[in-house]
Protein backbone atom coordinates (compact mmCIF):
# COMPACT_ATOMS: atom_id res chain seq x y z
CA UNK A 1 0.00 0.00 0.00
CA UNK A 2 2.97 2.15 0.38
CA UNK A 3 2.82 5.77 2.42
CA UNK A 4 -0.45 6.14 1.30
CA UNK A 5 -3.03 5.02 4.16
CA UNK A 6 -6.43 4.02 2.67
CA UNK A 7 -9.70 5.01 3.97
CA UNK A 8 -11.18 1.36 5.35
CA UNK A 9 -14.39 0.39 7.35
CA UNK A 10 -14.91 -2.14 9.75
CA UNK A 11 -18.72 -2.68 10.85
CA UNK A 12 -18.40 -4.23 14.32
CA UNK A 13 -15.65 -4.78 16.82
CA UNK A 14 -13.02 -7.76 15.68
CA UNK A 15 -10.37 -8.80 17.82
CA UNK A 16 -7.47 -6.10 18.90
CA UNK A 17 -4.89 -7.90 17.08
CA UNK A 18 -6.96 -7.93 13.49
CA UNK A 19 -7.69 -4.00 15.00
CA UNK A 20 -4.30 -3.15 15.38
CA UNK A 21 -2.66 -4.49 12.21
CA UNK A 22 -5.57 -2.31 10.30
CA UNK A 23 -4.50 0.61 12.32
CA UNK A 24 -1.21 0.04 11.22
CA UNK A 25 -1.68 0.44 7.85
CA UNK A 26 -5.20 1.67 6.87
CA UNK A 27 -7.44 4.78 8.23
CA UNK A 28 -10.24 2.62 10.28
CA UNK A 29 -13.15 3.50 10.79
CA UNK A 30 -14.67 1.20 13.44
CA UNK A 31 -18.66 0.62 14.50
CA UNK A 32 -18.16 -0.04 18.36
CA UNK A 33 -21.61 -0.40 19.56
CA UNK A 34 -22.91 -3.68 20.37
CA UNK A 35 -25.32 -4.50 17.80
CA UNK A 36 -25.60 -3.91 14.19
CA UNK A 37 -24.82 -0.81 12.43
CA UNK A 38 -27.68 0.78 11.43
CA UNK A 39 -28.34 1.04 8.07
CA UNK A 40 -28.23 4.78 7.14
CA UNK A 41 -25.29 4.99 9.26
CA UNK A 42 -23.67 2.34 7.28
CA UNK A 43 -24.63 3.45 3.84
CA UNK A 44 -23.25 6.68 5.50
CA UNK A 45 -20.20 5.41 6.84
CA UNK A 46 -19.11 3.35 3.48
CA UNK A 47 -18.60 6.03 1.44
CA UNK A 48 -15.54 7.19 0.20
CA UNK A 49 -13.85 3.89 1.43
CA UNK A 50 -10.96 1.65 0.28
CA UNK A 51 -12.41 -1.26 1.83
CA UNK A 52 -14.93 -2.65 3.92
CA UNK A 53 -14.82 -5.77 6.57
CA UNK A 54 -18.38 -7.06 6.78
CA UNK A 55 -20.71 -9.24 8.89
CA UNK A 56 -23.69 -11.33 8.32
CA UNK A 57 -25.53 -8.21 9.86
CA UNK A 58 -24.77 -6.00 7.01
CA UNK A 59 -26.41 -6.13 3.97
CA UNK A 60 -24.41 -5.62 1.24
CA UNK A 61 -26.37 -4.84 -1.94
CA UNK A 62 -26.34 -1.92 -4.98
CA UNK A 63 -27.41 0.35 -2.15
CA UNK A 64 -24.33 -0.50 -0.31
CA UNK A 65 -22.65 -0.17 -3.13
CA UNK A 66 -23.91 3.20 -4.93
CA UNK A 67 -22.83 4.57 -1.01
CA UNK A 68 -20.02 3.76 -1.19
CA UNK A 69 -18.65 5.06 -4.23
CA UNK A 70 -16.18 3.54 -6.77
CA UNK A 71 -13.33 4.11 -4.73
CA UNK A 72 -14.42 0.81 -2.91
CA UNK A 73 -12.23 -2.29 -4.01
CA UNK A 74 -13.52 -5.01 -1.61
CA UNK A 75 -16.12 -6.48 0.81
CA UNK A 76 -14.25 -8.50 2.95
CA UNK A 77 -17.34 -10.46 5.05
CA UNK A 78 -16.14 -12.03 8.30
CA UNK A 79 -18.13 -15.25 7.94
CA UNK A 80 -17.80 -18.22 5.86
CA UNK A 81 -21.43 -17.71 4.90
CA UNK A 82 -22.56 -14.68 2.71
CA UNK A 83 -25.71 -14.39 2.41
CA UNK A 84 -25.75 -11.36 2.83
CA UNK A 85 -23.16 -10.02 0.18
CA UNK A 86 -25.39 -10.06 -2.82
CA UNK A 87 -22.16 -11.06 -4.79
CA UNK A 88 -23.74 -10.58 -8.51
CA UNK A 89 -24.31 -7.00 -7.52
CA UNK A 90 -19.81 -6.74 -6.69
CA UNK A 91 -19.32 -8.12 -9.39
CA UNK A 92 -21.61 -5.72 -11.85
CA UNK A 93 -19.69 -2.52 -9.52
CA UNK A 94 -16.38 -4.15 -10.23
CA UNK A 95 -15.94 -5.21 -6.23
CA UNK A 96 -13.89 -8.04 -5.03
CA UNK A 97 -15.78 -9.91 -2.70
CA UNK A 98 -14.05 -12.38 -0.20
CA UNK A 99 -15.57 -14.67 3.22
CA UNK A 100 -13.84 -16.45 5.45
CA UNK A 101 -14.21 -20.52 4.95
CA UNK A 102 -11.91 -23.03 6.62
CA UNK A 103 -9.95 -21.40 9.28
CA UNK A 104 -13.75 -21.98 11.41
CA UNK A 105 -14.47 -25.98 10.22
CA UNK A 106 -13.46 -27.72 13.35
CA UNK A 107 -14.74 -25.53 15.87
CA UNK A 108 -18.56 -25.08 14.38
CA UNK A 109 -18.49 -29.33 13.95
CA UNK A 110 -17.62 -29.01 18.13
CA UNK A 111 -20.66 -27.18 18.13
CA UNK A 112 -22.84 -29.28 16.15
CA UNK A 113 -21.53 -32.28 17.95
CA UNK A 114 -22.49 -30.22 21.44
CA UNK A 115 -25.76 -29.31 20.36
CA UNK A 116 -26.61 -33.26 19.51
CA UNK A 117 -25.43 -34.39 23.28
CA UNK A 118 -27.35 -31.44 24.92
CA UNK A 119 -30.30 -32.25 23.42
CA UNK A 120 -30.20 -35.84 23.08
CA UNK A 121 -29.18 -35.68 26.86
CA UNK A 122 -31.19 -33.04 27.97
CA UNK A 123 -28.20 -31.40 29.63
CA UNK A 124 -29.61 -27.55 29.61
CA UNK A 125 -33.17 -28.45 30.44
CA UNK A 126 -31.35 -30.54 33.64
CA UNK A 127 -28.56 -27.42 34.14
CA UNK A 128 -31.92 -25.54 34.55
CA UNK A 129 -33.81 -27.65 36.43
CA UNK A 130 -30.72 -27.31 39.46
CA UNK A 131 -31.05 -23.66 39.08
CA UNK A 132 -34.43 -23.40 39.44
CA UNK A 133 -33.68 -24.95 43.22
CA UNK A 134 -37.30 -26.98 42.21
CA UNK A 135 -36.69 -30.20 44.60
CA UNK A 136 -35.15 -32.92 42.76
CA UNK A 137 -34.32 -36.86 43.73
CA UNK A 138 -32.93 -39.58 41.33
CA UNK A 139 -34.83 -42.09 39.98
CA UNK A 140 -34.59 -44.53 37.13
CA UNK A 141 -37.11 -42.42 35.48
CA UNK A 142 -35.76 -39.29 35.71
CA UNK A 143 -35.39 -36.93 32.59
CA UNK A 144 -34.74 -39.80 30.21
CA UNK A 145 -32.70 -39.26 27.02
CA UNK A 146 -31.84 -40.67 23.92
CA UNK A 147 -28.16 -42.33 23.44
CA UNK A 148 -25.90 -41.04 20.89
CA UNK A 149 -23.85 -43.70 20.67
CA UNK A 150 -24.25 -46.04 18.06
CA UNK A 151 -27.08 -44.03 16.57
CA UNK A 152 -27.67 -43.01 12.83
CA UNK A 153 -26.40 -39.04 11.60
CA UNK A 154 -27.93 -37.86 8.60
CA UNK A 155 -25.93 -34.86 7.64
CA UNK A 156 -27.47 -32.36 5.16
CA UNK A 157 -24.61 -30.36 3.60
CA UNK A 158 -21.34 -32.42 3.11
CA UNK A 159 -18.89 -29.55 2.59
CA UNK A 160 -16.40 -28.71 5.58
CA UNK A 161 -18.28 -28.65 8.23
CA UNK A 162 -20.37 -31.45 7.47
CA UNK A 163 -17.65 -33.90 6.98
CA UNK A 164 -15.51 -32.62 9.92
CA UNK A 165 -18.81 -33.80 11.70
CA UNK A 166 -18.81 -37.21 9.78
CA UNK A 167 -14.74 -37.48 11.25
CA UNK A 168 -16.51 -37.07 15.20
CA UNK A 169 -19.47 -39.23 14.29
CA UNK A 170 -17.04 -41.87 14.11
CA UNK A 171 -15.53 -41.89 17.44
CA UNK A 172 -18.95 -42.62 19.05
CA UNK A 173 -19.61 -45.36 16.45
CA UNK A 174 -22.50 -43.78 14.40
CA UNK A 175 -23.40 -44.79 11.29
CA UNK A 176 -23.17 -41.74 9.00
CA UNK A 177 -26.36 -41.10 5.98
CA UNK A 178 -25.42 -37.71 3.97
CA UNK A 179 -27.41 -36.10 1.64
CA UNK A 180 -25.79 -32.78 -0.84
CA UNK A 181 -26.21 -32.08 -4.15
CA UNK A 182 -22.60 -32.91 -4.97
CA UNK A 183 -21.54 -36.23 -4.52
CA UNK A 184 -17.53 -37.13 -3.32
CA UNK A 185 -16.38 -39.77 -5.33
CA UNK A 186 -16.96 -43.25 -3.90
CA UNK A 187 -13.55 -43.53 -2.53
CA UNK A 188 -14.26 -40.40 -0.14
CA UNK A 189 -17.35 -41.91 0.90
CA UNK A 190 -15.32 -44.87 1.89
CA UNK A 191 -12.70 -43.12 3.93
CA UNK A 192 -16.01 -41.28 6.43
CA UNK A 193 -18.05 -44.10 6.23
CA UNK A 194 -20.70 -41.68 4.78
CA UNK A 195 -23.33 -43.56 2.57
CA UNK A 196 -25.59 -41.10 0.37
CA UNK A 197 -29.39 -41.04 0.81
CA UNK A 198 -31.97 -38.53 -0.99
CA UNK A 199 -33.64 -36.52 1.81
CA UNK A 200 -37.02 -37.68 2.76
CA UNK A 201 -34.86 -41.45 3.19
CA UNK A 202 -32.25 -39.60 5.27
CA UNK A 203 -34.96 -38.35 7.52
CA UNK A 204 -36.84 -41.12 8.11
CA UNK A 205 -33.43 -43.17 8.98
CA UNK A 206 -31.77 -40.84 11.05
CA UNK A 207 -31.68 -40.64 15.02
CA UNK A 208 -29.63 -37.53 14.60
CA UNK A 209 -29.87 -34.45 11.28
CA UNK A 210 -27.69 -31.93 11.48
CA UNK A 211 -27.75 -29.44 9.24
CA UNK A 212 -24.53 -27.84 6.90
CA UNK A 213 -26.35 -26.00 3.93
CA UNK A 214 -26.03 -22.89 2.75
CA UNK A 215 -28.94 -20.62 2.34
CA UNK A 216 -30.62 -20.12 -1.23
CA UNK A 217 -33.84 -19.93 -2.23
CA UNK A 218 -33.80 -23.66 -2.69
CA UNK A 219 -32.92 -24.42 0.84
CA UNK A 220 -35.09 -21.60 2.55
CA UNK A 221 -37.47 -24.01 4.98
CA UNK A 222 -36.03 -26.97 3.99
CA UNK A 223 -37.16 -28.47 6.94
CA UNK A 224 -41.12 -28.03 7.28
CA UNK A 225 -43.99 -28.69 8.35
CA UNK A 226 -44.16 -32.48 5.89
CA UNK A 227 -40.37 -32.98 6.30
CA UNK A 228 -40.37 -32.99 10.02
CA UNK A 229 -43.26 -35.40 9.89
CA UNK A 230 -41.06 -38.47 8.53
CA UNK A 231 -38.36 -37.87 11.14
CA UNK A 232 -38.40 -40.62 13.80
CA UNK A 233 -40.19 -39.58 17.35
CA UNK A 234 -37.30 -39.81 18.88
CA UNK A 235 -34.89 -37.83 16.53
CA UNK A 236 -32.85 -34.96 17.39
CA UNK A 237 -32.41 -32.05 15.11
CA UNK A 238 -29.15 -29.90 15.17
CA UNK A 239 -28.53 -26.57 13.14
CA UNK A 240 -25.60 -24.56 12.99
CA UNK A 241 -26.08 -23.40 9.34
CA UNK A 242 -28.42 -20.71 8.82
CA UNK A 243 -31.63 -19.94 10.83
CA UNK A 244 -34.03 -19.76 8.06
CA UNK A 245 -32.90 -23.04 6.76
CA UNK A 246 -36.03 -24.26 9.32
CA UNK A 247 -39.57 -22.93 9.36
CA UNK A 248 -39.20 -22.22 13.05
CA UNK A 249 -42.79 -22.19 13.70
CA UNK A 250 -43.88 -25.79 12.42
CA UNK A 251 -40.67 -27.31 14.70
CA UNK A 252 -42.10 -25.69 17.84
CA UNK A 253 -44.94 -27.94 17.11
CA UNK A 254 -43.21 -30.73 16.00
CA UNK A 255 -41.06 -30.37 19.23
CA UNK A 256 -44.62 -29.51 21.12
CA UNK A 257 -46.50 -32.46 20.01
CA UNK A 258 -43.39 -35.20 20.53
CA UNK A 259 -43.37 -35.33 16.18
CA UNK A 260 -39.69 -35.62 17.32
CA UNK A 261 -37.68 -35.51 20.45
CA UNK A 262 -35.42 -32.21 20.50
CA UNK A 263 -33.58 -29.99 18.49
CA UNK A 264 -30.46 -27.86 19.03
CA UNK A 265 -30.19 -24.31 17.31
CA UNK A 266 -27.46 -22.06 16.87
CA UNK A 267 -28.93 -19.72 14.26
CA UNK A 268 -32.46 -18.58 13.50
CA UNK A 269 -35.30 -17.29 11.50
CA UNK A 270 -34.95 -14.09 12.35
CA UNK A 271 -31.65 -13.67 14.45
CA UNK A 272 -31.79 -12.49 17.00
CA UNK A 273 -35.59 -12.86 17.72
CA UNK A 274 -36.48 -16.52 17.95
CA UNK A 275 -39.92 -17.87 17.81
CA UNK A 276 -41.51 -17.71 20.76
CA UNK A 277 -42.99 -21.37 20.58
CA UNK A 278 -39.23 -22.32 20.34
CA UNK A 279 -38.71 -20.75 24.12
CA UNK A 280 -41.39 -22.27 25.46
CA UNK A 281 -40.30 -25.39 24.35
CA UNK A 282 -37.76 -27.49 27.02
CA UNK A 283 -36.45 -29.92 24.45
CA UNK A 284 -34.96 -27.37 21.86
CA UNK A 285 -31.15 -26.29 23.31
CA UNK A 286 -30.99 -22.57 22.17
CA UNK A 287 -27.79 -20.53 21.98
CA UNK A 288 -27.02 -17.25 20.71
CA UNK A 289 -24.83 -18.24 17.20
CA UNK A 290 -21.77 -19.69 19.11
CA UNK A 291 -20.72 -21.82 16.15
CA UNK A 292 -17.54 -20.54 15.77
CA UNK A 293 -17.30 -18.37 18.83
CA UNK A 294 -13.52 -19.33 20.00
CA UNK A 295 -10.35 -17.05 21.31
CA UNK A 296 -8.89 -18.90 18.81
CA UNK A 297 -11.31 -19.43 16.03
CA UNK A 298 -12.82 -15.97 15.90
CA UNK A 299 -8.90 -13.98 15.48
CA UNK A 300 -8.51 -16.65 12.98
CA UNK A 301 -11.31 -15.43 10.84
CA UNK A 302 -10.68 -12.01 11.68
CA UNK A 303 -7.16 -12.38 10.32
CA UNK A 304 -8.44 -13.82 6.99
CA UNK A 305 -10.76 -10.84 6.62
CA UNK A 306 -7.72 -8.44 6.48
CA UNK A 307 -5.40 -10.87 4.89
CA UNK A 308 -8.63 -10.58 2.25
CA UNK A 309 -8.54 -6.79 2.46
CA UNK A 310 -4.64 -5.88 2.50
CA UNK A 311 -4.45 -8.33 -0.39
CA UNK A 312 -7.24 -6.39 -2.78
CA UNK A 313 -5.67 -2.77 -1.80
CA UNK A 314 -2.08 -4.32 -2.71
CA UNK A 315 -3.61 -5.24 -6.03
CA UNK A 316 -3.16 -9.09 -4.91
CA UNK A 317 -5.41 -11.39 -5.36
CA UNK A 318 -7.30 -11.89 -2.17
CA UNK A 319 -6.86 -15.53 -0.93
CA UNK A 320 -10.77 -16.50 -0.45
CA UNK A 321 -12.70 -14.77 -3.46
CA UNK A 322 -16.17 -15.47 -4.15
CA UNK A 323 -16.20 -13.24 -7.27
CA UNK A 324 -13.15 -14.23 -9.05
CA UNK A 325 -14.25 -12.92 -12.52
CA UNK A 326 -13.59 -9.32 -11.48
CA UNK A 327 -9.82 -10.48 -10.32
CA UNK A 328 -9.34 -11.15 -13.72
CA UNK A 329 -11.05 -8.36 -15.41
CA UNK A 330 -8.17 -6.67 -13.84
CA UNK A 331 -5.15 -8.52 -14.44
CA UNK A 332 -3.92 -8.02 -17.81
CA UNK A 333 -3.25 -11.34 -20.09
CA UNK A 334 -0.39 -12.37 -20.88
Amino acid sequence: MGSTRRPVLVTRRLPQEALDRIEARCDLTLHDGEGAMPREQLLTAVAGKAGAITLLTDRVDDEFLDAAGPQLKIVANYAVGFDNVDVDACTRHGVLASNTPEVLTETTADTAFALMIAAARRIAEGDRRIRSRAPWTWGPLMMLGQDVHHKTLGIVGFGRIGQALARRARGFAMRVLYHDVYRPPAEFEQELGAEYRDLEDLLRESDFVSLHTNLTPQTRHLINVERLAIMKPTAVLVNTSRGPVIDEEALAQALRQGQIFAAGLDVFEREPDVHPGLLACENAVLIPHLGSATVQTRLAMANLAVDNLFAALEDRRPPTLLNPEVWEQRVPSG
